[in-house]
């Protein structure tokens, strides 16, 4: 994967600056342009990197079959180091300097929230890459986010917190990180929570990067919930499950995970093992039957092969599949409309059905899928030290929604021994 890093110039234009208009004679013979800044480093730097090997396999593979427009295509990367305060000069980077011709949001919520005001004034098509409402207030129309939830947190916390019904749940206590994502996640879940009749019993919110929760869980032993609803950033998770493993959370809690971000990632999962025994969490693909959409174990095959040479996540379910997908979305568009033009592009993703390796959807008002598909999948028999098994079906049975269960929850205690 050929990764462009190049440093932020200083003495950058106003972020409102209206970028340079290319007429079509101009552009014969140059690529088009995609920009987008991505965590490399930094908490998120482990997804950001199999997410960019995703999106530069879809780059690769269309500039194979001739590009786009009579164009190959290009991608322009930079590195947002986790960092939602280095996002807004990236993006006018990309505009201004760079003049790219289409945007990709950067991975997660927090620094993505930071440009949606920016390219909501200029009037840019942005295709999102896995953040969570962050388009509930600006409500930009040329916004598509490629991400399996749907707006607000209904698909999150409704399916985790039915389960936890199911199993005879009554209360619940609450751990999430002071970060956009996570405040929105929780804060959807304590609604929901609230309307099923759950009673909450602990509620603690945390500092980002937070490394030791051992207080918390102690706490949260002493309240003695039911179900146990965290929503963290992929170090926190780590962390949490460490902690919860080391002191326990005791035997009332029947059901805990549900927003870790994290759990999906092989070089998480790999050293944590067994530990992982009896935690539900949302995912968006693992090798059950009911998420084998066509094209997606193909593009996997490839991509493995690939990630041992970058040396990055060697499973890439999670991001990669959706960052490919993000590509196929803007070249149906493009092949569709013979037009680079965000608003002719952008009408054409919002009015057909689009199909992916991830399946076909469609997008709703506010740009985010129209019929949600998360999985919330269960840790089942997991082992130490061992990555071949998360490539095997068993490991990481879906639970929940029933359009996609594949196998049977088991309480938190009993998938512990």
């Amino acid at each position: 994967m050929k990764k462009i890093r190049r440093q932020m110039l200083a003495g950058m234009g106003s972020l409102l600056a209206a970028p340079v208009v290319i007429s079509p004679a101009q552009a014969q013979g140059q690529p088009i342009k995609v920009g987008l800044g991505i965590a490399q480093t930094g908490p998120l730097g482990g997804g950001g990197k199999a997410a960019l090997l995703g999106l530069q396999m879809w780059v690769d593979d269309v500039n194979a079959r001739g590009g786009m427009l009579g164009r190959k295509v290009q991608l322009i990367a930079y590195d947002d180091q986790s960092n939602p305060a280095t996002t807004p000069g990236i993006y006018t980077k990309l505009l201004d300097v760079d003049k790219v011709d289409l945007l990709v949001a950067p991975y997660g919520t927090n620094p993505t929230a930071p440009i949606m005001p920016m390219v909501k004034q200029r009037g840019l098509l942005l295709m999102g890459n896995f953040s969570f409402d962050v388009n509930a207030t600006i409500k930009h129309d040329m916004w598509f986010n490629n991400a399996p939830w749907g707006g607000g947190a209904e698909a999150w916390g409704g399916t985790f917190l039915e389960a936890g019904r199911v199993l005879g749940g009554k209360t619940i206590a609450f751990m999430a990180a002071d970060a956009e994502f996570a405040q929105n996640l929780a804060g959807g879940a304590r609604s929901i929570a609230k309307t099923m009749g759950l009673q909450t019993v602990y509620d603690q919110n945390y500092p980002p990067n937070t490394v030791d929760f051992s207080s918390m869980v102690r706490a949260v032993r002493n309240a003695r919930p039911d179900i146990v609803f965290i929503a963290s950033y992929p170090s926190e998770s780590a962390a949490m499950v460490r902690s919860i493993n080391e002191i326990g959370v005791g035997n009332s809690v029947k059901l805990i995970g549900g927003g870790m971000v994290g759990l999906q990632f092989a070089p998480v999962m790999v050293p944590l093992g067994s530990m992982l025994n009896g935690f539900v969490n949302f995912h968006t693909y693992v090798p059950e039957k009911s998420l084998n959409f066509p094209g997606v174990s193909d593009f996997l095959k490839r991509y493995q092969v690939r990630a041992t040479q970058e040396k990055v996540d060697p499973l890439g379910f999670y991001l990669p599949p959706y960052n490919y997908s993000i590509g196929q979305v803007l070249e149906q568009a493009i092949t569709a409309t013979k037009s680079l033009d965000h608003k002719t592009l952008a009408a054409y993703i919002r009015g057909n059905e689009l199909k992916t390796i991830v399946g076909n959807y469609r997008y709703d008002a506010l740009g985010e899928w129209a019929t949600p598909r998360l999985p919330m999948v269960q840790f089942q028999n997991i082992a130490d030290k061992d990555v071949e098994q998360f490539r095997q079906p068993g490991k990481q049975v879906v639970i929940a929604p029933a359009s996609l269960k594949t196998g049977d929850l088991i309480p938190f205690d009993k998938a512990r021994k």
